[in-house]
């Protein structure tokens, strides 16, 4: 594996690790942004108004059950496309149950005395949920989104199995070939992009987050 690493070539051209690196956040940021577009209004929503929870989360987490191979195998055949569409569907059914769970578990979890407060000084529904809500909430959501993040990213190996690249590519092909360097550089990666990934969001979250929420 040290080899495989250490081989300049390996690094190089529309096939090497960095083009792979490249591929492999191209889904995974595409497949966590469709997440955050779909889940992140309704996980708001619910948890604002306290309506509809029990059926969103539920779904959510019956998604999430679904095992992702047999989701992307489900999702080619209902696209009739072996390519990115599926493995697209795939992925998000990753991403919205941690996104979705987290927004409306922070939101909702926001102490009433708060929003008592806020309505009592003339502030609308809108104002309350952008104002105080969301910032009170935002250390359960920015976290919901690092969840999404790290199942996404690592199960976009998935991706090779519908001849798309990514870091996926090396860990199929080494088993193909029985190329165990090459599997196994694949899979650390994989391992270290997720990593890499964690430690942007935790530094997100330190930044964001305002410092009496740190606090408490």
């Amino acid at each position: 594996m040290w080899q495989y690493l250490t081989d300049s070539y390996n690094w190089s051209g529309n096939e090497g690790i960095w083009a792979r690196i490249v591929q492999h956040l191209w889904y995974t940021f595409a497949a966590l942004g469709l997440s955050a577009v779909i889940a992140l209004p309704i996980g708001l929503r619910i948890g604002h108004t306290r309506r509809g929870a029990f059926l969103a989360i539920n779904l959510g987490n019956a998604a999430r059950a679904l095992p992702s191979l047999g989701l992307l195998m489900i999702a080619v055949l209902l696209t009739n496309d072996i390519g990115f569409l599926p493995v697209l569907i795939a992925l998000v059914a990753l991403g919205v149950p941690p996104i979705l769970a987290s927004t409306y578990a922070g939101v909702s979890g926001v102490d009433p005395a708060t929003i008592d407060a806020a309505r009592g000084m003339g502030m609308t529904g809108r104002e309350i949920l952008t104002k105080v809500e969301i910032p009170i909430a935002l250390p359960l959501i920015i976290s919901g989104l690092r969840s999404a993040t790290l199942q996404i990213v690592s199960t976009a190996t998935i991706a090779a199995l519908v001849s798309l690249g990514g870091l996926g590519r090396y860990v199929v092909d080494g088993l193909k070939l029985r190329d165990f360097p090459q599997m196994f550089t694949g899979a650390l990666l994989v391992a270290l992009l997720a990593i890499g990934l964690d430690a942007i969001f935790a530094a997100i979250s330190r930044l964001t987050v305002s410092e009496g929420l740190k606090a408490r």
